[in-house]
């Protein structure tokens, strides 16, 4: 014997009940079999919807019947052919006659009694299980449609009846033991001990095929549904979400507790009990495995077997020094909240006794909170007690596994992952079997908690992550070519998914949290919105993408500004704009000191060295113990490859405007000669080194004359033509020493200073190429011969392979 139960999406349609038809006669060739059918989906809701208007004097209940039978009227055209309809259309009219009456009479009386409701509710069940029966009969296949109302004996509780098994179970046995394979029943009614209709509650028609499944001692319970079994996680949310193969009874009713709405616990007791193996099929796609659900499934390495979530739920937090070492408090508190039929999703209590917190569902926390006032009033008015505490649009979030008891570390690695991506934890349990870790966090962030422990703990071989990229000039276009180049090896080398979801230039900027097609990204963010920095910061705030990186390649002090509010959400910052990192120290210490205390990062290895690893190292020579003495280096790829190329046979204009036209400088060369921009970079490699310098304190020796800074560009070329001579006189005086001319940054002694030096051979910087930087650390290791950084320092691809680099840390 087995049972076969359909839900209401598996009958809503007459296409749909073609193949509950098929499967119900496949599986009765094999077994004896017990078909329990659900209504139509949504013909409940609208049952108890007519009810209701009947009561409030709402006429309109007509109209919602009325369509309830032109339903069921066009499920049976569509279902039986011509010659076989007469039959099933009578019946139909008789049950929505019978409808109709009793709703006339709830509108009557302006009364619509628990007794008259389970009634009413009944009649959608029993209407689609005669449609099912009438197409089995259509088919000529032999089968008996039992009424569960005769069967299933309850008490007198409409609404929730209780099930009296000891009446129950001879009554099913003697009528499904008859001389066909096939039986139909209808699920979610039960009789009373008068014979009135009663109902079994929230998953009544589950509970119906268990309640046949117990009684039959059934091989196996089946449960058609519009999914393909229990899921990892919810697939609206995650999707990434996978079928689970096999689980126990107890974890499939601690995910269902929590939001895995497959399954209502309560309903699948009868065979739990009994040891009968549940599936959880998909009408829609029978071929699907399912899952299996059983007493004791074998082990295997998936520990967590599945994250599930309910929301919104209100969290009550009673606290006050009253309660320590007071026995009752928690007995008063649970008392208060049964007495309003309050049911507690959540518990936790501090060690010390000084507070309670509980989770009830949003709707019930009103109720709740009145309960809890009342009860604790004299101890509130007192002092005792605080007034209770309560906090809004939470969500709990678990995460569930029968053999998570016998691994370490799950809390930690749950707790981390969060952590990492800015979920802040409103509360915690765990029961002492550890076969759920329950969390308690804000509504908004559940999708991306959900997709964070998802990929923890199910996708340990691929980590998702989502990137901003502000400024697409030269090296921003460079580094959206090398993440689309690199992105097939990122995912097979590294196990990294790496998509942009977000673009922005100085005029209009563009989000997709799908991710953006790096083929055609000029298209997208041309047909994006105007830039609003506030817009762009609060839109992406609002998505609370898991692993999310914001790339500034920009020179812009407003796109800086906004650095700490992303930190504070835990979004990583890469920054290219050395605007951040060399303003007020203050700044620059909050923002470091943000991206601790929301445990994310804030990098800019390209704003000293371009694609030099020159920060990190600095970082990793402190981090093991070194200790800077002092640092001299070349960090401007522009003034290197000036001063490389100027030998006094070609005007100094001239080589500027090479560098420009080749990309080294900015599209102010001024920038870039007056040394300010190297005064910005050695001043952040002394900031990282621990020391909290200013801007001011870096001494700048020009070496351009002042007419040189007057005016604008056209202007500052013909300024260097007519000071040819001095600059020729600087090039001699090196020359004529054996000396190159270098533009230098040096920090010794706490004094950081930038100017040009001439530079003698045998010295690191001396044979520097083109637009080449060096940077020379000398440490507490490195006393005689430096650590020596060097190569390419300007340049868009060196740039942004830089930022690259800096994006897969934040990555990791």
């Amino acid at each position: 014997m087995q049972v076969l139960k359909f839900g209401g999406s598996s009958v809503a349609t007459a296409e749909n009940m073609f193949r509950v038809l098929n499967l119900a006669e496949a599986a009765a060739r094999h077994a004896p079999t017990v078909v329990v059918v659900s209504a139509l989906g949504g013909v409940t809701d609208a049952l108890i919807a007519a009810g209701r208007r009947a009561a409030a004097a709402d006429g309109s209940y007509r109209d919602l019947l009325r369509e309830l039978e032109l339903r069921h009227l066009e499920a049976v055209r569509g279902l039986l052919p011509l010659t076989g309809q007469s039959a099933a259309l009578s019946l139909i009219k008789t049950n929505c006659n019978e409808l109709e009456s009793l709703c006339d009479g709830v509108f009557a009386l302006g009364e619509l009694s628990a007794r008259t409701l389970d009634r009413l509710v009944g009649y959608g069940e029993l209407l689609s299980s005669r449609l099912v029966a009438a197409g089995l009969g259509a088919r000529g296949t032999a089968h008996q449609w039992l009424d569960s109302r005769q069967l299933i004996r309850t008490d007198a509780r409409y609404g929730h009846a209780t099930v009296d098994f000891a009446a129950t179970n001879p009554l099913i046995q003697a009528a499904a033991t008859g001389e066909v394979a096939l039986y139909v029943a209808p699920g979610f009614v039960a009789g009373a001990p008068d014979g009135t209709t009663t109902t079994l509650g929230r998953g009544g028609s589950d509970y119906t095929a268990a309640i046949f499944a117990g009684a039959l001692g059934a091989e196996k319970l089946e449960i058609w549904t519009d999914v393909s079994g229990m899921m990892t996680a919810d697939p609206r949310l995650v999707r990434a979400a996978r079928p689970i193969a096999r689980i126990s009874y107890q974890e499939a009713m601690e995910l269902s507790h929590f939001g895995a709405k497959v399954l209502y616990p309560p309903t699948i007791q009868p065979v739990m009990k009994s040891g009968i193996p549940l599936w959880i099929k998909n009408t829609f796609a029978p071929e699907d495995a399912g899952t299996l659900v059983e007493v004791a499934p074998p082990a295997n390495q998936a520990f967590v077997r599945g994250i599930s979530s309910i929301g919104p739920v209100a969290l009550l937090r009673l606290e006050g020094s009253g309660m320590v070492g007071v026995p009752g408090f928690s007995r008063r508190l649970f008392a208060a909240l049964a007495r309003e039929q309050v049911n507690v999703i959540l518990i936790t209590q501090s060690s010390s006794e000084h507070s309670i917190c509980v989770a009830v569902s949003t709707p019930d926390a009103d109720r709740a909170q009145h309960a809890a006032d009342q009860e604790f009033a004299a101890e509130i008015s007192s002092g005792l007690l605080d007034p209770l505490d309560r906090e809004d649009e939470l969500a709990i979030v678990a995460l569930v596994g029968e053999q998570m008891k016998n691994h370490p570390g799950i809390s930690g690695r749950m707790f981390g992952a969060l952590g990492q991506n800015g979920v802040n934890i409103r509360a915690i349990a765990q029961g002492s079997s550890e076969k759920n870790i329950s969390t308690v966090i804000r509504q908004q962030d559940v999708r991306k908690a959900i997709n964070v422990l998802h990929e923890t703990f199910f996708e340990a071989t691929t980590r998702q992550v989502n990137v901003v990229v502000a400024g697409v000039g030269n090296v921003g276009r460079k580094l959206l070519e090398q993440l689309a180049r690199q992105q097939p090896w990122l995912r097979e080398k590294l196990r990294l998914n790496l998509r942009v979801v977000g673009l922005a230039n100085s005029r209009q900027f563009v989000l997709d949290e799908n991710g953006l097609d790096l083929t055609n990204w000029e298209a997208a963010l041309a047909a994006g919105p105007a830039l609003d920095l506030d817009q762009l910061t609060t839109s992406l705030l609002a998505l609370n993408l898991r692993n999310t990186v914001f790339v500034d390649v920009t020179a812009s002090p407003t796109v800086a500004q906004t650095y700490a509010g992303l930190l504070a959400r835990s979004v990583a910052v890469v920054a290219c704009n050395k605007v951040a990192a060399s303003s007020e120290y203050a700044q620059y210490a909050r923002l470091k000191a943000l991206a601790q205390e929301f445990n994310t990062q804030f990098l800019f290895e390209t704003n000293v060295g371009a694609g030099l690893p020159v920060i990190g190292t600095l970082n990793d020579l402190l981090r093991s113990g070194d200790e800077v003495q002092r640092m001299q280096a070349v960090l401007s790829g522009t003034l290197n490859f000036v001063f490389n190329n100027y030998d006094g046979t070609r005007p100094f204009a001239e080589v500027v405007r090479q560098a420009q036209a080749e990309g080294y400088t900015e599209p102010d060369p001024r920038l870039d000669l007056t040394g300010t921009d190297v005064a910005r970079k050695i001043l952040i490699l002394a900031r990282e080194a621990g020391y909290p310098l200013e801007m001011p304190d870096v001494e700048n020796d020009p070496f351009l004359p002042a007419a040189c800074l007057e005016g604008d560009v056209p202007a500052f070329y013909e300024q260097l033509a007519a000071h040819e001579a001095h600059f020729k006189g600087l090039y001699d005086a090196a020359a004529n020493q054996g000396k190159k001319l270098r533009f230098v940054a040096s920090f010794e002694n706490g004094q950081a200073r930038v100017g040009l030096q001439s530079v003698a051979p045998g010295h690191d910087l001396y044979s520097l190429q083109g637009k080449d930087n060096a940077v020379l650390f000398y440490t507490n290791r490195y006393v005689e011969q430096p650590l020596v950084i060097k190569g390419a320092g300007a340049g868009a691809e060196v740039t942004a392979s830089g930022v690259f680099a800096d994006v897969l840390r934040a990555a990791h």
